[in-house]
């Protein structure tokens, strides 16, 4: 006899205390049916404790109450005394606009199944069905999971917490893609938003990056349709990747508006984050690192392959930009450079490999502080610099590419688990030598990558620019009405040899009263040492700052303007003229 679905029915219960109430029912409950919510969502590396916006949950079979007793902090057993299905009623608090939890107000919803569904153990394989009440007048739902009828249907657990859903009114547009349904749904823009140019932009990257992975002889991907929830925010950042989705998040002037078509700075972001989630699609959601074969949404899933699954689809969401026609070689090199300088300012490279900073992520990456630069190296940025020297290492020993060795994995673990040593048997298979030299040292090892010299192999100048008067004297600040208040102080740097400390309000330089630090160039002594008067904790204090003689500079890269022909050819086969 088939097993009867789950079934869940989600009611925008109260707008205005955002609050969804969740009813499940369970045809055919255990006598003792443990019930749990997860702790964590599978692209965020954080427990983030989704039950405590769970209270007031009941239970009932038919007319009879259920006791109902906590385990822990986010597992419930139902003592289900007869046989009978199961009904658990419960409200979750939904208050979080990012991109990993849940969302109610009077203006939109959204959800991740892993903020507002319990999964009912034992019964995870089963088909789970989900339906929505409660919408106001002239809501609509969005998502990429599957529609019978009234009701959205997954296969199972698994698939019902990878689709995110987005509730209220907002903008619709679609595109096929290699004959692939894509649609792209737009919360929160402001009127003049240019969806038109948004649209046919996505196109070019998802048609770019089915390529990319299936070749441009009837591609076809992994998915039957994709779905783009894009939320329009004042201030905001990010995405998280689902299996044939992705919400995003991005500042609302970020977005295209009609009439203008210059290519800002803020819209480049915004693609390269569209890249990126889709990229993932195939680079993480199909090739999966082996902890993530069976996900346990109780605690920590544990690897040390980020720097492969979040930094080399950093590399190449700007990378497949580039080869979309989005942006153009200078301004990938542009980008290039903000993630070589942004690296390079951060000490913590020399004491965290990639490959500690993945492991590490639960606990550290997503919760920085001031000591994270010095600490600390992103798995994103340097993960993305390793990509490019693996890529530019193939390319100039000329057995092949960094593309070869990522279609290479596709073909022999698409939709299967990856280890290091997978990794490893592609570069061979590609590079035609074992490439375990580099892994130990640029992977396991904390020193620097020989990205300058790769770069200068293929024609690339690196012109050296002075950095800010913060960031030479090694202080990240806020600066706002209320003064210049010290965020963090890079070890090693002038400012950590004072004796600057975060959390230091800088008063003053010299006797002279500061509202902006890049004030105090206009008087010192280029490289003389000067006082500079702080608050801490109350209290006055003068420290004595020696800037270094010769600070570290910035990169700029630029294409040189004459190469021999080998090196042209080399750099046009990389980013094209």
């Amino acid at each position: 006899m088939p097993t009867a679905p789950i079934r869940y029915r989600v009611e925008l219960h109260d707008l205005h205390a955002h609050q969804f109430r969740i009813t499940l029912t369970v045809a055919r409950p255990a006598a003792a049916q443990r019930l749990s919510l997860p702790v964590w969502i599978p692209g965020s590396y954080m427990v983030r404790e989704f039950g405590r916006h769970v209270f007031r949950m009941e239970a009932l079979q038919g007319a009879r109450p259920v006791t109902l007793k906590q385990l822990d902090k986010t597992t419930w057993q139902a003592e289900c005394g007869t046989r009978g299905p199961l009904t658990v009623s419960y409200l979750v608090y939904a208050f979080d606009t990012s991109v990993r939890t849940a969302f109610l107000d009077a203006s939109r919803g959204f959800f991740n199944g892993t903020s507002l569904f319990l999964r009912v153990e034992g019964q995870e394989g089963t088909t789970h069905r989900v339906s929505i009440s409660g919408l106001p007048r002239g809501w609509t739902v969005a998502t990429a999971m599957r529609r019978e009828g009234l009701a959205h249907v997954a296969a199972d657990y698994d698939e019902l917490v990878d689709h995110p859903f987005e509730l209220g009114r907002f903008w619709r547009g679609g595109f096929k893609a290699h004959g692939v349904a894509h649609e792209f749904v737009v919360t929160g823009a402001w009127p003049g938003f240019d969806g038109d140019r948004l649209v046919a932009d996505a196109r070019r990257i998802c048609e770019t990056q089915i390529e990319f992975w299936h070749g441009t002889r009837k591609p076809k991907p992994p998915f039957d349709r994709y779905v783009f929830l894009l939320n329009a925010v004042d201030d905001g950042y990010g995405g998280l990747e689902h299996r044939a989705s992705t919400a995003l998040i991005a500042r609302r002037r970020e977005l295209p508006q009609v009439g203008v078509t210059a290519l800002t700075e803020g819209y480049v972001t915004l693609l390269g984050l569209i890249s990126h989630e889709y990229f993932h699609a195939w680079n993480v959601k199909r090739l999966r690192p082996a902890a993530l074969a069976s996900i346990d949404y109780a605690r920590e899933n544990y690897t040390d392959l980020l720097w492969f699954f979040e930094g080399f689809t950093s590399y190449y969401d700007d990378l497949l930009l580039l080869r979309a026609g989005a942006i153009d070689a200078p301004r990938y090199l542009g980008l290039v450079s903000k993630t070589l300088n942004g690296v390079a300012a951060t000490p913590g490279r020399h004491v965290q490999s990639v490959a500690q900073a993945s492991f590490d992520a639960w606990v550290k990456y997503y919760r920085s502080d001031e000591n994270t630069p010095n600490a600390t190296v992103s798995y994103y940025t340097k993960g993305a610099l390793v990509a490019l020297a693996f890529d530019l290492t193939l390319r100039r020993e000329g057995r092949g590419t960094l593309d070869a060795v990522m279609r290479q994995l596709w073909v022999a673990c698409g939709g299967a688990c990856v280890s290091e040593a997978d990794i490893a048997v592609a570069f061979e298979a590609v590079g035609g030598r074992p490439y375990s030299r580099e892994i130990a040292s640029w992977v396991h090892g904390t020193a620097d990558l020989p990205v300058p010299s790769l770069l200068e192999a293929f024609g690339i100048e690196m012109h050296r620019d002075k950095p800010g008067f913060a960031a030479a004297l090694g202080l990240r600040v806020v600066e706002s009405g209320a003064g210049i208040l010290v965020k963090q102080v890079l070890a090693g740097s002038p400012a950590a040899r004072a004796g600057v400390s975060a959390g230091d309000e800088l008063l003053a330089v010299d006797g002279w009263r500061l509202r902006r630090l890049d004030e105090a160039q206009q008087w010192l002594v280029p490289g003389a040492a000067f006082e500079l008067l702080v608050v801490r904790d109350q209290r006055l204090v003068t420290l004595t700052l020696k800037p270094d003689p010769t600070p570290s500079h910035v990169l700029a890269l630029r294409p040189a303007a004459a190469a021999p022909k080998a090196v042209a050819a080399l750099r046009r086969a990389w980013i094209g003229t």
